[in-house]
């Protein structure tokens, strides 16, 4: 059902079982291993702090799973503590005990005229905790800004500080706490710079600064003397990895459509190419090591390889690593079911070099195929050439489905970034289509028998392929999709923040929430316009983008008289977390595209619509 339950063996000898907890009905946001007997399960859920917090929050806590003595409980369950954790700084052992470093919001002393406690502010502090018996103590109060970061020694010091202030800009770096030495301050409009972790030595602070640009800067300093570098120049970096026992940097995962894990240890980095030269034609993404490194989990995926992991083994040394099997993602996807996909390249109409992802239907000619256009959400991320749950369902329906990285998206350089500001809802939109129109010209697909399915940002992206534009799709499926952007910014400006808002007036190229652009923009300003039937989906308990914003777009659909269905997804939120409701999206999505924009022409020309039951 709906439940899940942590399996923990051995994965040498018998294998044995040494725990199994069952988790409910939480959602599961992550695994750490905090010490060799704790497991720390990162969780989400809505909690309704009320209207002078600004209403509902999807709030992070973390529990502790004791392997040995096999208890599962709360973190931060004391009562100073709201329950949330906002940051994670590290697991330690410290005389013998081990502890996690975190940042959490903390309650004040006394209580209201309600009789509750009250927060003492919106900034976290930062906080040590005993794992086993849950006692804290504090290593680091909130800054008076609008936000703060620490970098955190293994001992539990405070080797940095940062402190941030989103109304004025200004973001400031300390050695130690803020009393300590300033090395960097900065103006950052957008509220992007933040500290990374420690250097390449001891003694060093490794942290991210934008210039006026919005390029990222990576900048190496001594915690002693202040003086700093760049490094990683002309690298676009998505992450780093940091060593278990010293907690130094030492490697970092480069940015590309198949990204790239690259160690800095000459032994490390054989380790890694062998084992990708051991799945030829896969992907492989390395999950987590041994502290020695001799030991990996990797993810492989690719031409018939829904996703399997494997535990690559080098301890053996004068013989190669083996590889053994743990498990698959989709067990009962087979391998003659996963649709091939690649990368395309292609120019918009003014020239602009752009890619997307091309996934065919398995089986199939890629000739004159019916086409399912996905574009992300966002705006600012991007789609890699790998296994998407959401691609796949439509490719096995017979559909190819394109998921283009429009201007705007992460992952290829600052500048693609910067030609999508001004450019929402006008180039952004037009660079999707104009990707149909290169895939209709290879003869790959028929630009005639074509949807477009989002969610989020892509949601928006969806209702204005029927609404802003025309003639281009049969059918939109927007899933917890932007529809009127004033009431959104209107609604969303104190929880944005300053720089959240001067965020997205750069990327629409609007003045303020009063820009008549905002209208012209707004899919539900024009939906007397919309061309195609429209399928709205949307998490009653989404935060991120309210579900009144599907209901306005319902609304001003059915005012003008155009066809449109709206489903609600009871205790989803915006990622669409639980798999019940994640299935039902996509049973009614498929079915909506199948009924609008058939895969199969029967030989008298009528529409073989037909949904499969799993």
């Amino acid at each position: 059902g709906n439940k899940r339950r942590l399996y923990v063996r051995e994965v040498d000898g018998e294998k044995a079982l040494l725990t199994l907890v069952d988790v409910g009905t939480v959602k599961v946001r992550d695994l750490d291993w905090a010490g060799e007997n704790f497991i720390a399960i990162t969780i989400s859920d809505r909690y309704n702090l009320g209207m002078w917090y600004g209403g509902a929050y999807e709030l992070t806590q973390v529990m502790i799973l004791d392997v040995a003595k096999r208890q599962l409980k709360p973190l931060l369950k004391d009562s100073r503590f709201l329950g949330s954790v906002n940051g994670r700084y590290g697991y330690a052992q410290r005389d013998g005990r081990w502890v996690g470093f975190f940042s959490a919001p903390l309650m004040s002393n006394s209580t209201g005229l309600s009789g509750e406690r009250t927060l003492l502010d919106g900034d976290p502090d930062l906080v040590s905790v005993d794992l086993e018996s849950g006692g804290f103590r504090r290593l680091a109060e909130s800054s008076s800004g609008n936000g703060a970061g620490w970098l955190v020694g293994r001992d539990g010091t405070v080797l940095a500080t940062a402190r941030y202030e989103d109304k004025s800009a200004d973001w400031r770096l300390y050695a130690g706490t803020m009393a300590g030495k300033l090395i960097e301050k900065r103006k950052d409009t957008l509220g992007e710079n933040w500290i990374i972790g420690q250097g390449r030595t001891a003694g060093t602070v490794l942290y991210a600064v934008h210039d006026e640009q919005g390029a990222t800067h990576y900048m190496e300093a001594s915690l002693a003397t202040g003086e700093s570098k760049e490094i990683f120049v002309d690298e676009t970096v998505r992450s780093f990895v940091f060593a278990p026992d010293t907690w130094l940097l030492t490697g970092t995962l480069r940015e590309g459509d198949n990204p790239a894990l690259v160690m800095f240890d000459a032994r490390q980095q054989a380790l890694l190419d062998a084992t990708r030269r051991a799945f030829p034609q896969l992907q492989v993404d390395f999950k987590s090591w041994s502290d020695d490194f001799k030991r990996l989990v990797v993810k492989t995926e690719g031409p018939g390889d829904a996703g399997t992991w494997w535990l690559v083994d080098a301890r053996i040394a004068g013989k190669p690593a083996k590889a053994d099997f743990l498990g698959e993602q989709y067990p009962e996807v087979k391998p003659e079911q996963v649709g091939p996909f690649k990368m395309i390249d292609y120019k918009a109409a003014d020239g602009t070099k752009l890619q997307g992802v091309l996934t065919l239907p398995p089986g199939r000619e890629p000739k004159k195929l019916p086409l399912v256009v996905l574009p992300h959400g966002g705006p600012q991320a991007r789609d890699y050439p790998s296994f998407d749950f959401w691609a796949q369902a439509y490719a096995s329906r017979g559909y190819a489905v394109w998921q283009p990285n429009f201007r705007g998206s992460a992952g290829y350089g600052v500048h693609l970034v910067n030609a999508g500001h001004g450019e929402f809802g006008r180039k952004m939109q037009t660079d999707i289509s104009d990707g149909v129109a290169e895939l209709a010209r290879q003869g790959i697909v028929d630009p005639q028998r074509a949807c477009i399915v989002g969610a989020s940002y892509g949601g928006y992206a969806a209702l204005a392929g029927v609404t802003l534009q025309q003639g281009l799709y049969r059918c939109a499926v927007a899933v917890a999709g932007v529809t009127d952007l004033k009431d959104f910014l209107t609604e969303r400006r104190t929880r944005l923040g300053a720089d959240g808002m001067r965020y997205w007036m750069q990327y629409l190229g609007a003045k303020n929430t009063g820009d008549d652009l905002l209208k012209e923009l707004s899919p539900t300003r024009l939906a007397a316009r919309a061309d195609a039937p429209v399928l709205l989906i949307h998490g009653k308990d989404d935060t991120v983008v309210p579900i009144r914003q599907s209901q306005l777009m319902k609304r001003a659909l059915e005012k003008a008289d155009k066809p449109v269905e709206m489903i609600i997804l009871d205790g989803e939120d915006h990622y669409l977390s639980r798999e019940a409701t994640r299935i039902d999206m996509l049973r009614a999505a498929v079915a909506f595209v199948q009924k609008h924009n058939p895969a199969e022409i029967g030989a008298q020309g009528a529409p073989e619509a037909q949904v499969a039951a799993d």
